[in-house]
């Protein structure tokens, strides 16, 4: 049995749809990963054969001021759900993110690349790796820019300004590879059903910058909006992003035969998916 953390969130539901086999889900209201007692107990009762988590702290500029909470979220409950599916025999699958590296490199970033994550959450997602590392049956997924049908995201949220606005400003100096949760959630089965481990990049080919992504956003949806560009600097966020962190899948497709879908068209997907045009 494969038992999805976090289950209700955006990426949690789309597992849920194409995991194969026998897939459970939990969230917050059945188990709490920052508590070694509830981890226990839930696995224990369960004794899953794979752990997909799901579950984190992604507010990222919230990440900033609460720096306790993001550690115990992303670093410490990834720790409590390593320990007790290593005791049980379980993979666990941590979905994690671009933000552990610093964003300067000018090529895609491969998984054995150096890590030096800028933010309280690229830290904490860190340290979630290094937790679940500590059982050795463990895949360890990168993914970024993550949107889906079930949860708040970059694109609903250019649609929705989009109903009372005509022109935007959107960052223009940040690179990376949109990703629906549909297809990291069949990366994910891939990996698993090819018995992988280890780490592991999945996101959608290509990349652009978020002015470019929120270009396409309005063009595949037939929307006339003006999209402005402005600075990473210029927008004033709390916490540091990396400015190019297009991650190379190469190795994800070598070792189980998946090819993730372009951006593009894996954005045009979704946005049938979700009822067409506007």
């Amino acid at each position: 049995m494969i038992l999805v953390v976090g289950a209700k969130g955006m990426l949690g539901q789309d597992l849920l749809r194409v995991l194969p086999g026998d897939v459970r889900g939990v969230d917050i209201d059945e188990i709490d990963i920052t508590s070694g007692e509830s981890v226990r107990k839930v696995l224990l009762t369960l004794k899953p054969t794979a752990v997909v988590n799901a579950a984190a702290y992604t507010d990222v500029d919230g990440c900033e001021a609460k720096r306790d909470l993001a550690m115990a979220v992303n670093g410490t409950g990834v720790g409590n759900l390593a320990e007790v599916s290593r005791q049980i025999g379980a993979c666990l699958v941590q979905v994690s993110t671009d933000y552990v590296f610093d964003g300067s490199k000018n090529a895609p970033w491969v998984e054995g690349d150096p890590t030096g994550p800028l933010s309280v959450y690229g830290k904490s997602k860190l340290a979630g790796e290094e937790n679940a590392r500590t059982n050795p049956s463990h895949l360890v997924v990168r993914t970024q820019w993550l949107y889906g049908l079930h949860g708040r995201n970059f694109v609903e949220t250019m649609l929705r300004l989009a109903e009372d606005k005509d022109e935007l400003a959107v960052v223009d100096d940040q690179v990376g590879s949109p990703t629906w949760t549909m297809d990291l959630s069949l990366a994910i089965r891939s990996l698993l059903e090819k018995g992988c481990r280890g780490t592991y990049h999945a996101a959608n080919a290509g990349s652009c910058s978020w002015n470019e992504f929120a270009r396409a956003i309005f063009a595949d949806a037939g929307l006339t909006i003006k999209v402005n560009a402005m600075s990473t600097a210029e927008l004033g966020r709390p916490a540091p992003r990396p400015l190019y962190s297009v991650l190379d899948c190469g190795k994800l497709t070598r070792d189980t035969g998946f090819k993730p879908p372009s951006w593009r068209s894996a954005l045009r997907q979704y946005l049938h998916e979700r009822g067409g045009k506007q």
